[in-house]
């Protein structure tokens, strides 16, 4: 019986690094998966590194994707693939740009020499 409850602190120990650390972080694999696994040509996606770049190709079988970065085809394991960016979706709302040329003034502004204060460091 002493025995046995020296072993309770133990595997109490266990199921709570299981409920802290190993659980979640199944999920969080399971989730890449589901990410990586849905990937389609056209979605914006960014690498480990930080490369933001569009999907033109993705080979499940090899493991491979090739991803367009402004004209530059780079190909990358689908391991590189951090996230998914969302791209708001296309809207047909029409948007009018007001002409923002400056208003013409009748005023006119004169300098004075003197109203200039000349900075000490300048003359250094």
């Amino acid at each position: 019986m002493n025995m046995l409850v020296n072993l309770v602190p133990l595997l109490l120990m266990f199921v709570v690094m299981y409920f802290l650390m190993i659980r979640p972080q199944k999920k969080q694999m399971e989730e890449k998966k589901n990410m990586l696994s849905s990937l389609r040509p056209g979605q914006e996606v960014v690498t480990i590194g930080g490369l933001h770049g569009l999907v033109e190709e993705v080979q499940h079988d090899t493991n491979k994707i090739v991803i367009d970065c402004e004209g530059v085809y780079l190909t990358f394991e689908l391991s590189a693939i951090a996230k998914v960016v969302d791209t708001p979706a296309a809207t047909n709302a029409t948007v009018s740009v007001k002409d923002l040329s400056p208003e013409e003034h009748s005023e006119e502004i004169e300098v004075v020499e003197g109203d200039i204060e000349e900075d000490p460091q300048e003359n250094k």
